[in-house]
């Protein structure tokens, strides 16, 4: 018994698009192939969503899955497997979407409520699965309806409020359910519409004003809020005007609020009454006619000298009835009395400089002029010119800041800086005033002054001229020596330290750089250059040498270095060409004395003996008498003499031994110093 499996198949009837409430199926089809006819069980599996819809075994090749009413829960990818004699095979998988959805069902916990309080309505969904959206709507009369909208992910239905407001009389509610299908979203009919009745906790309220609500300055109003409740408990009324609360009371149906009018209680005022949720207001303009008008404060001067006189006058423009007046000086902490009258006269000083205003009352009202300024100057005193840095001194190139001050004076006070006669900056400051000069040039104007002047009438005032330095930076240094490069031991060498520019006095410094640097020299010079003699050189007096210049300025310019070699000088060189030659003398006699007596020795001894006293005693005795004579021995001629006569006396041979011995006088020269 052998069987394959063709394919699998899924089918919905009457379409994979399903209007809900109408039924449907799903047919699941197996096409299989035998060897021969035997029968076979089948095992079919449908699931909808990955999920387990419905399963049946049966000799047949066919199942189908009945659903009597579609609802769009039943919206999904199908998918069959079959299973048979172990073999196993899955079909491809089939959308349904079930077109629409059920009429949700609204409830309402009350059909009758009071302002204030809320509906609270249930909107179910009962033959649709989550998740569901769910829309609310709240409708009155002549009004765009209100919604809200709530998702519920595991249920199918939901719960809303709605408050009942001010003015809400007989309202409608209904809802309608939304669910996201493959193709967007997909929205149910409304629901039955559910009529709820309100009734009011207590009327609109009444607001009064008494005498009028025109009324002039100086008169009382009194306001009178009311209204009608139905329950008094927690009832409250408030009167406000422009969002300030003036009044309220509590458990009563009567508010009253009374004041003296003044032109700031013309406007809106607003008389509210509440009971839990409730609200209900009512508005009465009032207007305040003028009484009379803001006095008028003038002074005779607003800028004047110190002691020197000001009269301020008080009064109000068109107004014939009697006032009551105070003049005032204005302050931070406070408004200063001066005086009860229309005038006041005063003998001023510069603490006096401020606000000055005047009060007028009438029956009750009191008025407030514009504040009038008066400003009291004391005379500036002669300022003083001075460099920021202190001294009075520049560097040439770098910009110069002076600062002009006067030590008294009433501000502001106008600073004027010159340069030369030439106006270079105007500043308006307290106390001081500063001018930044970044043209500075070594032949330029170097006196500066400055003005100071306020509104006193004492004038201006002027600085002494300060006289300024200009420093002119060192340029160049440059390092010379006497002699130049080689020095001889214990001589004398100058040093020349010079620059090509700069301000006096200069600081030179010379220095020794030998493994370290060595201060040899410093001094401050009114001039351009400074010579230095050291007097004894030394062998520790060899290395580079070089010089650093410096002023004001405060800049160090270092010259280029020159190398010294300390040298032996040539008395030193004579010495030690005496102690290396006389050693070298005295071994070639020595030599020369053997050699002699050893050829004297080989002709016999008498002779040799003879011979060799001779030649000693001769050669002796014109040593000494040379000597004697006040010469410098010099071995390097007499080895000269000698070798030339041993030379002499070699080339002769086999008739050495029968020869007669000769003897050479030595002339010795004088040193020479140079050498």
């Amino acid at each position: 018994q052998v069987f394959t499996f063709n394919a699998v198949e899924i089918q919905v009837q009457p379409s994979v698009k399903v209007k809900n409430g109408d039924p449907m199926s799903i047919v699941c089809h197996a096409d299989i192939s035998k060897s021969t006819d035997f029968q076979l069980k089948h095992n079919f599996t449908i699931f909808k969503d990955r999920k387990l819809v419905f399963m049946t075994v049966s000799d047949k090749e066919d199942a189908r899955y009945e659903v009597s009413v579609a609802r769009s829960s039943d919206t999904g990818d199908y998918e069959c497997v079959v299973e048979a004699g172990g073999k196993t095979k899955t079909s491809d998988s089939l959308h349904v979407w079930v077109k629409g959805m059920t009429k949700p069902i609204l409830t309402a916990e009350k059909k009758e409520v009071l302002e204030g309080e809320v509906v609270k309505l249930r909107c179910d969904l009962p033959e649709e699965a989550p998740p569901l959206y769910f829309i609310f709507q709240k409708i009155k009369m002549n009004s765009t309806p209100q919604q809200k909208l709530v998702l519920e992910a595991h249920r199918n239905f939901s719960v809303m409020e709605f408050a009942v407001e001010e003015g809400d009389n007989i309202l409608q509610f209904d809802c309608f359910g939304k669910r996201y299908v493959q193709e967007g979203f997909e929205s149910s009919e409304h629901s039955n519409k559910t009529l709820v009745t309100v009734r009011e906790p207590f009327i609109k309220p009444t607001l009064s004003a008494r005498p009028s609500s025109n009324i002039t300055e100086g008169d009382r109003i009194q306001f009178e809020c009311s209204t009608v409740v139905a329950r008094m408990r927690d009832i409250e009324i408030i009167l406000q005007k422009n969002k300030t609360i003036l009044n309220s009371v509590r458990d009563e149906k009567m508010l009253k609020y009374s004041t003296v009018a003044t032109l700031e209680d013309s406007g809106e005022y607003l008389c509210k009454v509440e009971q839990g949720r409730a609200s209900k207001t009512t508005k009465l303009g009032v207007h305040v006619s003028e009484l009379f008008p803001k006095p008028i404060l003038v002074a005779s001067m607003n800028k004047l000298d110190e002691n020197k006189e000001v009269t301020l006058s008080c009064s109000i423009s068109g107004f014939l009835r009697k006032a009551n007046f105070s003049i005032l000086r204005k302050s931070s902490n406070g408004d200063i009395w001066l005086k009860n009258s229309r005038n006041l006269t005063m003998r001023v000083n510069v603490n006096d400089t401020g606000s000055y205003i005047c009060k007028a009352e009438v029956k009750g009202i009191v008025k407030e002029s514009k504040p009038v300024r008066i400003d009291v100057y004391a005379p500036v005193s002669k300022p003083t010119l001075s460099v920021v840095s202190g001294l009075p001194e520049v560097v040439l190139g770098k910009p110069l800041r002076l600062i002009c001050r006067s030590a008294t004076g009433t501000p502001p006070i106008t600073f004027t800086f010159y340069k030369g006669n030439e106006v270079k900056k105007t500043v308006i400051n307290d106390t001081y005033a500063t001018f930044l000069d970044d043209n500075i040039r070594q032949n330029g104007k170097r006196g500066y002054k400055c003005d100071a002047r306020n509104n006193h009438s004492s004038g201006v005032k002027t600085s002494n001229v300060l006289n300024i330095t200009v420093i002119v930076p060192i340029r160049n240094a440059s390092l010379g020596s006497i002699p130049y490069g080689e020095v001889e031991d214990g001589s004398e060498t100058a040093f020349l330290c010079s620059v090509n520019e700069g301000s006096w006095p200069i600081l030179f410094r010379i220095f020794r750089k030998t493994d370290r640097e060595v201060l040899l020299f410093e001094k401050h010079e009114n001039a351009d250059r400074v010579m230095w003699r050291k007097e004894a050189m030394s062998r520790q007096d060899t290395g580079t040498y070089y010089c650093i210049a410096s002023n004001q300025a405060n800049v160090d310019v270092k010259s280029h270095p020159i190398t010294i070699n300390v040298i032996l000088a040539s008395w030193q060189k004579g010495v030690i060409a005496a102690f290396v030659l006389i050693p070298i003398a005295g071994a070639v006699i020595l030599a020369l004395w053997w050699f002699l007596w050893k050829k004297r020795k080989a002709k016999g001894p008498p002779m040799e003996m003879s011979g060799s006293v001779l030649a000693t005693n001769s050669t002796s005795e014109k040593l000494t008498r040379q000597h004697n004579d006040g010469d410098y021995y010099s071995g390097s001629g007499y080895i000269e003499d000698s070798e030339n006569h041993m030379k002499t006396d070699e080339s002769k041979g086999p008739d050495l031994e029968s020869a007669e011995v000769e003897y050479t006088e030595v002339e010795v020269s004088t040193l020479d110093p140079q050498r």
